[in-house]
């Protein structure tokens, strides 16, 4: 609905959207598809040296399942380009997420191509549990003209894949089951970076929706160091939220118009 109106009141037609083989971008196309039509939906697959085969071939079996166009652009190249010209900035710094986020952002620059040239409306396929920690490249992966998932909770993610699924497979099995990843660095996990999304979600929904402070909710018996690291990212990371896409509100906090703080804040 959100989006069916969205598209019908700015006068949008087509949408466009990055699938990566992951839980969100899956989530995203059915919505958008079930909202727009398949003949109003095209599709990017832009592999890495760091893309498994199995995102890769779970992507192209989604986009034919669901009948939507699809490009396969690989980036590798693009990398490496990037990489060679900065060189003489870096000189011999180890890679860290510098490179990571080049990668989101050249993939955010070929989505944006497509946009502007076929005036396909980018949707933004960022679920809430990564808005909330700032787990985004601003520029890169959090580009878009809507945020489809902005107030949907990962693990909310997950139930919705297989709301979906509920009488014929739909997303498929390996994009549900497999440990999420931004894949921009060999054997990424999300969870090298955050805690598991079970705990990581209760956590936030207890914070941004329930409002509780941060010594009540490690009463509840959550673990101290994750509960403080949580609560940390969410408020150091306002001023990437700031400048995200507009997000379809389903919640009593979404961010944005729902849940207003100050961009800049002492904690």
């Amino acid at each position: 609905c959100g989006i069916k109106d969205y598209f019908a009141k700015m006068k949008f037609r087509n949408a466009v959207l990055g699938l990566s083989g992951g839980i969100d971008s899956a989530v995203t196309l059915v919505l958008s598809v079930r909202a727009l039509g398949e003949e109003n939906v095209r599709v990017l697959l832009m592999p890495s040296q760091y893309s498994s085969d199995h995102s890769v071939n779970d992507a192209v079996k989604l986009a034919e399942n669901l009948g939507v166009h699809y490009e396969i652009i690989p980036i590798r190249e693009i990398f490496n380009t990037y990489l060679k010209e900065l060189k003489p900035v870096f000189e011999d710094l180890p890679p860290d997420i510098a490179e990571e986020n080049i990668q989101a952002r050249v993939r955010g620059t070929l989505l944006m191509a497509i946009s502007n040239k076929f005036g396909n409306l980018l949707l933004n396929t960022s679920n809430k549990s990564e808005v909330a920690v700032g787990y985004g490249t601003l520029y890169g992966d959090m580009n878009g003209g809507i945020s489809v998932l902005g107030d949907v909770y990962k693990t909310d993610v997950y139930r919705l894949a297989n709301f979906m699924n509920r009488e014929s497979e739909v997303i498929h099995f390996n994009t549900i089951t497999k440990p999420p990843s931004a894949e921009l660095r060999p054997d990424q996990k999300d969870s090298d970076s955050l805690p598991d999304y079970d705990l990581l979600d209760e956590i936030l929904f207890n914070y941004i929706e329930l409002k509780k402070s941060q010594e009540e909710i490690i009463a509840m018996g959550l673990d101290e160091n994750q509960v403080s690291k949580a609560i940390r990212l969410v408020n150091m990371n306002e001023y990437k939220r700031f400048q995200t896409p507009p997000i379809l509100r389903v919640s009593s906090k979404a961010f944005g118009f729902g849940r207003r703080m100050p961009l800049v804040a002492k904690y």
